[in-house]
């Protein structure tokens, strides 16, 4: 029962308006038919048809110092505030985040760390706005949802190959790039993307411990939880291989081969295969790869008789993504879905070993029919990436 009781003194004109509001019916909202009814019977003017706050309480199936409530605000600020204001009275309590703190607290966390520290974490922001007397304390959780707010991500980094603005060579390749993928879809002159990606070669020290199943017992229907997979932290070197893909988007195809080095010779071998083995009937392929020194026609001469390099020459049309542009060459995407799909925390041993797990992988993904779908145009690099085109000398 609440300690203070506050006296309801209703006037005629209250009485009034109270009592229309509770024959109103629809007219008015439930809150305030309410809280008219329990001004109506908690009126001291009439001691006769006047409940207790326990008795109206019971009646009207809330509680009484909810009663007592409404009854407070009647005798402190009057009828339209015991009718509309909510019935839980709490102090208003100033916000310590204030607009001046935030500006700060954004302000410190994208300047530089202090000396000694490589980032700004959580703690060492809110650790640094009490030491500036930006404020008396603070939390860091508190920190953490004022940055959320704010969309800002101090603690991480974006890594991307930024190119120069206003340079012509890396517009010129982009474009070419660009060019080639807006291409319809041709059996007869496949585009496809090439890359490479160097992996090591790892042999267990111990045996893995297999992960254990989940196990119901039959009796208490107790549901016993096993254990993951359990992997020692000590390796042992095997050397190095270098992964070459290959893959035809619109067509849903990739091959991907590993071999232990990736030399001229490595490369114009694997070029023969694809010339030879997989598209033997179309006499023209072009080719998207990054400007590697290996990957160029020359490496062709290099590796086979004139005869063959020059057939695989005229093959071959071949394209290059510029410098800093390497997010253009599709094979990169096939690349990191073979990384995430099939090597994973694998620790492969062999040469044998890693081909044979790539083409484990090779063939579901071939038979998906997993393609890709560039959306990316000219029309695109031209608006979003206007700061990368020189201005023309000629307006023309």
């Amino acid at each position: 029962m609440p300690k203070k009781k506050y006296e309801v003194l209703l006037t005629p004109e209250d009485e009034a308006v109270l009592k229309s509001i509770t024959h109103a019916g629809n007219k008015y909202s439930a809150r305030e038919i309410l809280h008219a009814q329990v001004l109506i019977h908690s009126n001291d003017s009439k001691p006769e048809s006047k409940k207790n706050n326990r008795e109206l309480a019971e009646w009207l199936d809330i509680s009484p110092t909810t009663v007592n409530q409404i009854r407070r605000t009647y005798s402190e600020n009057g009828l339209q505030a015991a009718l509309h204001r909510k019935t839980r009275i709490t102090p208003s309590v100033a916000s310590k985040i204030t607009g001046d703190f935030e500006a700060k607290v954004i302000a410190t966390a994208l300047g530089p760390p202090p000396d000694g520290y490589s980032r700004w974490t959580l703690r060492l922001l809110a650790e640094h706005c009490m030491e500036k007397q930006y404020i008396v304390s603070v939390s860091y959780v508190t920190i953490g949802e004022l940055l959320n707010t704010n969309e800002l991500r101090p603690h991480l980094s974006k890594y991307w190959c930024i190119p120069k603005q206003n340079d012509a060579s890396f517009v010129a390749g982009m474009e070419d790039v660009l060019g080639i993928y807006q291409r319809p879809y041709c059996s007869g002159v496949p585009v496809i993307c090439m890359d490479e990606k160097p992996v090591q070669l790892l042999g267990e020290i111990r045996e893995r411990i297999s992960a254990k199943p989940v196990h119901i017992d039959p009796d208490t229907q107790i549901r016993k939880a096993g254990y993951c997979e359990k992997i020692d932290s000590e390796y042992v070197r095997c050397g190095t291989a270098s992964i070459f893909m290959f893959t035809e988007p619109l067509g849903g195809w990739r091959h991907a081969y590993a071999l232990e080095h990736r030399t001229k010779g490595d490369y114009a071998n694997m070029m023969l295969k694809i010339a030879d083995e997989f598209y033997p009937s179309c006499e023209r392929i072009i080719i998207v790869s990054d400007n590697l020194n290996t990957h160029d026609k020359a490496s062709f001469y290099e590796a086979f008789s004139p005869q063959t390099a020059y057939r695989l020459s005229q093959k071959f049309e071949m394209h290059y993504t510029p410098k800093h542009g390497s997010w253009l060459n599709i094979a990169e995407t096939e690349l990191s879905a073979l990384t995430m799909q099939c090597l994973g925390n694998r620790r492969i041993r062999s040469l044998e070993k890693l081909n044979g797990t790539i083409s484990d992988w090779e063939k579901d993904r071939n038979k998906k029919q997993v393609g890709v779908k560039w959306h990316f145009t000219t029309e695109d690099a031209r608006i979003k990436l206007k700061r990368l085109y020189p201005k023309p000398l000629f307006d023309k």
